[in-house]
């Protein structure tokens, strides 16, 4: 129940795409509570470093799939992809799954996997200051939770959080539950199937670590960047995430790809997928969060040049990340 299979054809091919070129990717074993998971681990070679240190971000990527599907075959290109385009290094976890470990299990996997990386941060050559937790969907969700969970049990520091169209709140009684149930890529059937394959106990949806909306406390989480798909059953949980965000003073940027649907990152010719990756490019980078933007890579390449030529006039220094010159 834990594997999907996709079919081998031009379509797939054209959309999935293979791993990016001159990534190495390194599989590790991590010990978590009760057992273990494997995380692969990506880092662009061949490249010079643009960071003025040596030391590189860390992102820590959470897949999505409902808490039920998700593995590297579905995930791979999108990871790196990631470390191609950022040159930062990509640590992606394979938490166990529903309904075989049902919550809270992926939660503490997933923190887990935070502290493992965390403490091993000098090994990676990553900087233990710029370590971002990333996921999509179900993903999304889980790295809005561990960000919750280090501000609570005191670390590890987490320097930025991205979600990528997460799930917020498990009662699914937002507006866009019922707008988009029969959305081509996740329906409100399916939703439901998903919630109640990893709930243990119905009461479960109303924790915190279920559904991160519902949390009492939304202030002192780290710097968060949501991007939401327009025709989504996610679209809400998405937006009233960043609106609780912002409610407690917690910096945030929401950012809604239009004319897109949930899992559209995973598809490289898919709307939206160019301009994701370059507002997550922005983000590592530093730039203020009322400032990044869904750009194509070819816009982001000229705004680049454009505050290059602007910051040397100024005799200030500036760190460039990601999207090589064309």
């Amino acid at each position: 129940i834990n594997k999907i299979s996709i079919p081998n054809n031009w379509i797939t091919r054209k959309l999935l795409k293979k791993p990016a070129k001159q990534v190495e990717t390194t599989t590790f074993i991590i010990p978590v509570e009760e057992g273990a998971v494997t995380g692969y681990f990506y880092e662009h070679r061949g490249r010079a470093m643009r960071q003025v240190s040596n030391l590189r971000p860390l992102i820590i990527f959470y897949h999505g799939g409902g808490w039920v599907y998700g593995n590297m075959d579905l995930y791979g290109f999108f990871c790196s992809r990631l470390a191609s385009i950022t040159n930062a290094a990509v640590l992606s976890v394979d938490y166990r799954l529903a309904p075989q470990h049902k919550f809270p299990t992926a939660v503490e996997d997933c923190y887990n996997t935070l502290l493992w990386a965390a403490q091993g941060s000098r090994y990676w050559k990553v900087d233990p200051e710029r370590i971002f937790v990333m996921g999509d969907s179900a993903g999304g969700n889980l790295a809005a939770v561990v960000s919750r969970l280090a501000r609570d049990r005191r670390g590890p520091r987490i320097a930025g959080q991205i979600l990528i169209y997460p799930v917020t709140d498990g009662r699914m009684r937002t507006q866009s539950y019922s707008d988009f149930k029969d959305s081509p890529t996740l329906t409100l059937k399916e939703m439901i199937f998903y919630i109640k394959s990893y709930q243990k106990e119905p009461k479960d949806i109303l924790h915190p670590n279920f559904s991160p909306l519902l949390s009492k406390d939304h202030s002192r989480l780290p710097p968060t960047l949501i991007i939401t798909a327009e025709y989504d059953p996610l679209l809400d949980d998405g937006k009233l995430y960043a609106e609780a965000l912002k409610s407690a003073d917690t910096p945030v940027r929401y950012l809604e790809c239009t004319q897109t649907v949930h899992g559209f990152v995973n598809f490289p010719a898919a709307d939206g997928s160019e301009e994701t990756e370059s507002a997550i490019i922005q983000f590592l980078s530093g730039k203020p969060l009322d400032q990044i933007e869904l750009l194509t890579a070819k816009q982001l390449r000229r705004r680049n040049r454009e505050e290059r030529k602007s910051v040397s006039k100024s005799g200030k220094t500036i760190i460039a990340v990601g999207v090589e010159e064309a």
